[in-house]
């Protein structure tokens, strides 16, 4: 185990963490939770976390950015945990290794708390350790994590912290919900000075949490654009017109053509087309779900006219793209 100032002693105080990393990890989120737990045993004068990265197996993991982490521990050899983070790259949902769970579980029955950033929580559900918690994941895989895990409450928040189970978005998300958890172990006043630390504006209501992430995603300023937008992502299946849209915001469709082709060039049903595409090529690559029924979870109830809206996207057929 790490912690601050390279202390050789623990007092009974010090949370524990293990960050469990696979190849392709994202180095964002890795850092995320590490760096908050440096700074905060920094601010306190003392180490009250402790962290240690831990593998598969012995050797080095390479991360998406190329750069290889030496682990300080196998999953055979890693010492007791009181907080696990499962930090895996955008092949979590193919993710199955055995030899990690046994460990987790163990972990489990000790009382550790189990969580992920990224796509983690794929591997998570898989095995079961999410049934009855709700999570979060990737905005990119959530469409594919609900097919594979329907049952589960995914919430579409940057991170969602319930009981033993926390999981973020990734990347920066990772970082505020370190901060929620430094906040429960040493309150409010220490999450707000890591988050001075790091320059980072924490985000404070819970009810901000998912607007803003559509609008870091998306990079929409307007609030109008957005609401829309918002609108569009959660009806991508049973479709709703433009005129219904409209309707909902209280404003007229030409108002909403306005300011769409004046906050992205381009109008608001060709948009809604491209968010219907982008959870198509979603679902092929993080899903294995058959192309056809694809297309009917994306609104199109002709499967032809989802070839031809999806080769006129990408240039390329459903099919192919999932090869």
């Amino acid at each position: 185990m790490k912690a601050a100032g390279n202390a050789t002693r623990e007092s009974p105080t010090v949370r524990r963490f293990a960050i469990l990393i696979f190849p392709r990890f994202p180095m964002m989120a890795f850092s995320a939770v590490i760096e908050p737990l440096r700074a905060a045993n920094t601010l306190l004068g003392q180490p009250h976390y402790a962290w240690s990265i831990v593998a598969s197996g012995e050797h080095a993991v390479t991360a998406s950015s190329g750069i290889a982490i030496t682990p300080d521990h196998s999953v055979e050899t890693a010492p007791p945990a009181d907080y696990i983070v499962v930090c895996s790259g955008g092949d979590a949902d193919r993710l199955t290794e055995a030899r990690p769970l046994t460990w987790i579980r163990k972990n489990l029955r000790k009382g550790s708390h189990i969580g992920s950033v990224a796509d983690g929580a794929f591997y998570l559900a898989r095995a079961g350790l999410l049934d009855g918690y709700a999570c979060t994941l990737h905005w990119q895989s959530q469409p594919a994590f609900v097919e594979a895990f329907p049952h589960l409450s995914l919430q579409r928040r940057l991170y969602v912290i319930d009981r033993t189970r926390f999981t973020s978005a990734g990347g920066v998300a990772a970082l505020d919900m370190m901060l929620e958890l430094i906040a429960g172990h040493h309150g409010a006043g220490l999450a707000r000075q890591v988050a001075e630390w790091f320059v980072h504006d924490r985000i404070r209501a819970s009810a901000d949490r998912e607007k803003l992430q559509l609008r870091v995603r998306t990079g929409i300023q307007n609030d109008l654009v957005l609401d829309a937008v918002a609108r569009m992502e959660g009806a991508v299946e049973q479709g709703e017109s433009m005129a219904a849209i409209a309707r909902h915001l209280r404003v007229s469709i030409g108002k909403l053509e306005r300011s769409f082709k004046a906050e992205l060039g381009v109008g608001p049903s060709d948009y809604y087309r491209r968010i219907r595409m982008q959870r198509a090529r979603d679902l092929l690559q993080h899903s294995t779900m058959p192309v056809r029924e694809i297309g009917l979870v994306c609104g199109y109830a002709s499967f032809p006219a989802f070839v031809r809206a999806f080769r006129r996207t990408y240039n390329e057929t459903p099919r192919k793209a999932r090869k």
